[in-house]
């Protein structure tokens, strides 16, 4: 199979690209850039450590990723499985990415930094949500931002409310979790104890 093995022979196979591609990018959050960050409710984390790479999605309402100031990121760490993945990458190595949605807006906006782990008690209080504050907070100082193009989430029709899916057409998760396990695991159980263990463990 041939494949590209080759920064030249890449170039000569896509060319250069476009004048507003190489614009758009800038070392800072640029004002015409905040209101992604500020309207986005939902972003994917991205790492990369000893045990390979890392994409893990983040939500909360609007806002949640507070912009510091032009350089500065913060984003606290809601509750999660505890698995830890992007935290233990990013004490290995510090370098993210970060990819916001808005709703029903066909462009993101990508973001590259370099994370730490804050658990200073006056950061993790300021972001107290729902009577819970964060183990931690990620402060990430900006090293380049751009908007990624429509093209991919029109293609996707991902805001289409008639692409979607209804959840019934995929297996529960506690199917999943009885399939995967070398022992009896109770999937229907697990599914039964779901949507209330996640309304009580949200924050």
């Amino acid at each position: 199979m041939k494949t590209v093995n080759d920064v030249e022979t890449l170039e000569r196979l896509y060319g250069v690209p476009g004048k507003s591609s190489v614009l758009k990018e800038v070392d800072h959050l640029h004002p015409a850039y905040r209101p992604f960050i500020e309207r986005s409710p939902f972003m994917v984390l991205a790492t990369s450590g000893p045990e390979g790479l890392d994409a893990s999605p983040r939500g909360d309402p609007a806002g949640f990723v507070v912009i510091e100031d032009a350089r500065t990121l913060l984003l606290p760490d809601r509750r999660g499985n505890n698995r830890m993945d992007s935290l233990r990458n990013i004490l290995a190595d510090p370098r993210v990415a970060l990819l916001f949605f808005v709703p029903g807006v066909n462009e993101t906006l990508r973001v590259n930094g370099r994370a730490s782990i804050v658990i200073e008690p006056s950061m993790l209080e300021r972001f107290t949500f729902e009577g819970k504050q964060p183990r931690s907070v990620l402060r990430i100082t900006v090293e380049t931002v751009y908007f990624q193009c429509s093209r991919a989430l029109i293609r996707s029709g991902l805001w289409d409310p008639a692409r979607h899916v209804t959840r019934a057409e995929f297996p529960s998760p506690g199917s999943i979790l009885e399939a995967l396990s070398p022992e009896d695991f109770d999937g229907g159980e697990y599914d039964r104890e779901l949507p209330g263990r996640v309304k009580t463990t949200l924050y």
